[in-house]
C-alpha cells in the first residue's frame, strides 16, 4: 500500500529510468556508427534498451495496481 509520497518517488524513479534509457540507447546507436561496431554488437545494445523500456512498462503496471488497491 503505497501512500502518496512513495507513489510519486516511484513514479520519478519510473520517469528517470525511461529517460535515462532513452539516451543510453541514442548514445549507443551514435557511438555504434562512429566506431563502425559490428551489427551484432549494435543489436546488443538495441536488446539491452528493449529491456530497460520493457522494465519501466512492468514498473509502470506495478505502480498503477498499488494505486488501484490504495482508492479501495
Amino acid at each position: 500500500m503505497a501512500g502518496p509520497d512513495k507513489s510519486a518517488q516511484k513514479g520519478k524513479v519510473i520517469g528517470m529510468l525511461i529517460a535515462g534509457v532513452g539516451v543510453f540507447w541514442i548514445v549507443a546507436t551514435f557511438l555504434g556508427s562512429y566506431f563502425e561496431l559490428s551489427m551484432r554488437i549494435r543489436a546488443l545494445f538495441d536488446l539491452f534498451a528493449l529491456a530497460g523500456f520493457v522494465l519501466a512498462i512492468v514498473m509502470i503496471y506495478q505502480l498503477w495496481r498499488a494505486r488501484q488497491t490504495d482508492r479501495g
